[in-house]
């Protein structure tokens, strides 16, 4: 008899055990990473997760979702999953002005689906060459990449998409592996072009982009205050604090010592 119910009990927990340990995860279904480079050197990367959330995992989404103190490290731990990272990053600066979204759930009668959005800002994204007057080629800087690594090199996982935007009027010079959207031309060339996606598994090493810019008069202007601010700062500031104490002498002189 007590053989028996030993064996009731631990048939019990057998079908017990497989049915707790599917009822309540996340899973990430799909990640979409897109750069936005600029007239600088650095970029704003936006990366967008798709989870599905289990019926059993819904309340511990929300709560996590309205406390404001966690980090993505504390994400990458509530989600059970190394897949939550930056695959845009400088190992030397880091990234900045970092902003995290935990979107709202859609519920479905198998559990929940919902987005979480990082963002954050990176430099040193592409190495930039003046070749000639108000014309620039930048390169994109392939260090930057943190996608899977295999044993051939980087590559896009499954159900990733990896996107590049380029400045508006760029001229593309080099691109590889070529990307899935757009198609090129006839001749090889891409023409208006600004955004590049690449999907799911495509092999990253040796991977190549490079473009041309033309800068605009008022472009090259601004360009040429904004380097001359930046390579004068201290001295910038030093003549601004010695023109406030002249100011402030003047008007002690003038108006409060008597005459």
């Amino acid at each position: 008899m007590h053989m028996r119910r030993l064996y009731v009990i631990v048939l019990a927990l057998l079908f017990a055990l497989p049915l707790g340990s599917v009822s309540a995860y996340y899973n990430i279904t799909a990640i979409n990473t897109t750069v936005l480079l600029n007239s600088s050197t650095g970029a704003r990367v936006i990366e967008t997760y798709s989870i599905f959330i289990s019926n059993s995992s819904i309340a511990q989404y929300e709560a996590s979702r309205g406390a404001y103190n966690l980090s993505i490290s504390d994400w990458r731990n509530i989600l059970d999953s190394q897949l939550l990272t930056e695959h845009i990053l400088n190992p030397r600066s880091g990234a900045s002005n970092v902003t995290f979204l935990p979107g709202a759930l859609i519920l479905t009668p198998q559990g929940a689906a919902s987005e979480i959005i990082l963002s954050y800002y990176v430099y040193n994204v592409t190495n930039v060459q003046e070749i000639a007057p108000r014309k620039f080629l930048y390169t994109f800087n392939d260090s930057m990449l943190n996608f899977e690594h295999t044993a051939s090199g980087q590559e896009l996982g499954p159900s990733e998409r990896f996107n590049i935007i380029v400045p508006e009027g760029s001229q593309i010079v080099s691109i590889y592996p070529l990307p899935d959207l757009p198609a090129a031309s006839v001749t090889g060339s891409y023409s208006n072009d600004t955004l590049f996606s690449w999907n799911s598994q495509e092999p990253l090493n040796g991977f190549t982009m490079s473009y041309i810019t033309l800068q605009t008069p008022q472009e090259e202007v601004l360009s040429y205050f904004d380097a001359l601010y930046n390579n004068n700062r201290q001295l910038i500031y030093l003549l601004g604090i010695i023109l406030l104490g002249v100011f402030v002498a003047y008007v002690y002189l003038k108006f409060v010592v008597p005459e």
